[in-house]
């Protein structure tokens, strides 16, 4: 007999052998049709695979992410065998789940395939999930895996076989497909009740650009119809608020081919929305504390080797600048917090100095490959809204609860409600993956516990994805149309007080590490405001919007009225602009509507005779005729009731 933890501490006694979809109908046979896969030890299994040892065991739906995840990578295999029943002389290559759905690259060989394919390839994937094949684990040696897909002249299969290591390896079957994976599966290809193939592409075997081109044709299921169908209905939306298209129509920000992909140029509205973000977060950090640094973009090879991020990204990242000086190197940073490392170390540390608190809006440049770039949202050079936390372990708790309250404060403002707070913990049953004493690992991570729970926000507990130096909150935010995002996270780091060799002096007189916590409640502003501009649909909060109002005379002869309604305006630190082109005010309303300007504010004969405005509000909303400060007030109010200050 075996005994399994389930997560509301339950613990049953089974038969050894017995899997976690026999515990599901043991609990409810309602629930075991919703069974996708089950997580053991934090690690995902086939929901029909035996359980020998205790364990803690997780059942996972269609409502869990990793549940979600193992459909999807069933459905990646799903494609593939109706692919291979179509076109019997492709070779395939890899096919996982993404975030959204999932892909798989095909070596196409004399075939060709274009959108125009897709119905006919969803129409044979729905015919085989109706089947209702079961996906079958095999584990098979490292010869018979080569065996195998050297009968079929599967070059990259066979590239994939010698990287592994022989015991280790699985193959997978449904129907009459087989595939080289580690899994793990969906039950069976029924639960695929709805698929939609969404998009083809070119891809390099391995993401590198020396090797083949291959086609990648990207997909989504679902186990319902009506989920598809609003699925596609999300698409249409987040088209027309793609961070991209929205940028370019209201002059954010562009990229040039001559400046380099990945790079972007801030335009004038665009820095000066981005300077008001940054504004707003600096007022609120002098209030938690904070002290405002600044670094430099490069750093010393050297540095970086001390941190351990030259081993993390050196080979992925821009190479090393040479100097005239022989031997001497630079990397443009791939991170800041080596930097305030050396900060903190420019003097001696006390007990009583503790926390210290140095944030930076600082820029760091990693070499993302050309395919995986997507507008702001994966760039080339990014800045971090970053700032590490110096403290004794006794203060991990209160400064983590100080963090959440900032990052809380920050989505309340942008209208960001629905979020949810991963707390990533070790594995404990794989010691060998972290850094630092049991005792402190343990210390840190009843912090964050405890911390989450005094502050009652929803969490969820991901055992396996703390990071190798210290345990980690990540905020996971929904936008308008229900995506999720990953925005603001705070971080326990043991292992750069290590390296850095950090210290203070205790109240025994004695030296001691400090605990550093990394925390960016934006994360990056470029990533931040490309989700911030999808959010909203590019109507910004009245205090972060570029202009706040547009004028528009109705004629030349009321310019000068409508500039002296500009400079009233602008003494309030009002933003706006004049639209002054000869079109008629129907057009020019259409075009303020259009730049998601807050205010149209409308001046004519009879403004002008009583020093009034008429306000109309984007979206179509009259305001009515009043005094320019009255509208002041108005504005005023608003912005006051979002921020608490007035910007």
């Amino acid at each position: 007999m075996i005994n399994i933890t389930l997560p509301d501490g339950t613990i049953k006694e089974v038969e050894k052998g017995t899997s976690a979809m026999d515990v599901a109908k043991e609990i409810s046979e309602g629930l075991a049709r919703n069974v996708l896969a089950c997580e053991v030890n934090g690690e995902v299994w086939d929901a029909n695979r035996p359980l020998n040892t205790d364990c803690s065991l997780t059942l996972l739906t269609w409502q869990n992410a990793k549940g979600k995840e193992t459909m999807w990578h069933s459905s990646a295999h799903l494609m593939a065998e109706a692919l291979e029943a179509i076109y019997p002389n492709i070779k395939l290559a890899i096919g996982p789940a993404i975030e959204n759905g999932f892909y798989y690259d095909i070596d196409l060989g004399e075939e060709t395939i274009s959108s125009s394919d897709f119905p006919k390839i969803e129409k044979m994937m729905l015919e085989l999930a109706r089947q209702k094949n079961e996906f079958i684990r095999k584990e098979i040696s490292k010869k018979e895996a080569q065996k195998y897909f050297e009968e079929k002249n599967d070059e990259y299969k066979l590239e994939l076989i010698e990287g592994l290591e022989d015991g280790n390896i699985t193959f997978y079957s449904q129907g009459q497909f087989t595939d080289l994976c580690r899994g793990p599966h969906i039950p069976n290809t029924s639960f695929i009740k709805a698929a939609k193939l969404l998009n083809i592409a070119g891809a390099y075997w391995r993401g590198d650009e020396n090797n083949k081109q291959l086609t990648r044709i990207y997909g989504i299921t679902f186990p319902k119809q009506k989920e598809l169908t609003e699925y596609l209905e999300l698409l249409e939306q987040a088209k027309l608020r793609d961070h991209r298209k929205l940028g370019k129509e209201l002059e954010l920000f562009a990229f040039s081919q001559k400046v380099g992909q990945g790079l972007p140029l801030w335009l004038p509205k665009g820095a000066a929305l981005r300077e008001r973000l940054e504004n707003f977060l600096k007022v609120a950090q002098k209030k938690a504390g904070y002290e405002q640094v600044i670094t430099p973009h490069i750093g010393s090879k050297e540095l970086y080797v001390c941190s351990g991020h030259y081993q993390k990204y050196g080979a992925d990242s821009f190479q090393p600048i040479q100097t005239p000086a022989e031997g001497e190197e630079f990397l443009l940073k791939p991170m800041n917090c080596p930097h305030h490392c050396e900060i903190y170390k420019t003097k001696p540390r006390s007990y009583k100095d503790l926390p210290i608190r140095f944030a930076e809006f600082g820029t760091v440049y990693r070499y993302e490959q050309s395919g995986e770039l997507h507008g702001l949202s994966r760039v080339r050079a990014f800045t971090q809204d970053d700032a590490h936390i110096f403290c004794t372990q006794d203060q991990v708790k209160e400064e983590f609860i100080k963090v959440i309250d900032l990052v809380l404060y920050i989505f309340k403002t942008l209208s960001f409600e629905d979020f949810t707070a991963q707390i990533s913990l070790r594995d404990k049953n794989k010691p060998e993956k972290y850094i630092g004493t049991d005792e402190n690992w343990d210390k840190a991570e009843n912090a964050i516990l405890e911390a989450t729970k005094e502050k009652d926000i929803k969490t969820i507990i991901e055992y396996g994805e703390a990071a190798f130096y210290g345990p980690k909150l990540d905020f996971m935010v929904k936008d308008a149309l229900g995506r999720s995002w990953q925005l603001g996270t705070i971080q326990v780091d043991y292992n750069l007080p290590d390296r850095f060799e950090l210290e203070y002096t205790g109240s025994d007189n004695k030296q001691h590490r400090p605990v550093m916590i990394h925390r960016a409640p934006f994360g990056s502003m470029e990533r931040f405001i490309s989700v911030l501009l999808e959010h909203c649909a590019g109507n910004f909060p009245l205090w972060l919007t570029p202009d706040q109002v547009i004028i528009l005379p109705i004629s030349e002869k009321f310019h000068d009225y409508a500039q002296k309604v500009l400079n009233i305006l602008n003494n309030y630190d009002i933003r706006g602009l004049i639209d002054e082109r000869a079109e008629k005010a129907g057009r020019k309303i259409r075009d303020a509507e259009v730049s998601k300007t807050p205010y149209i504010i409308i001046v004519g004969e009879r403004e002008e005779n009583e020093e009034s405005i008429t306000i109309r509000k984007h979206g179509g909303q009259d305001l009515g005729s009043m005094k320019v400060n009255d509208f002041v007030k108005i504005i005023n109010t608003e912005i006051n009731n979002l921020i608490g200050f007035n910007n």
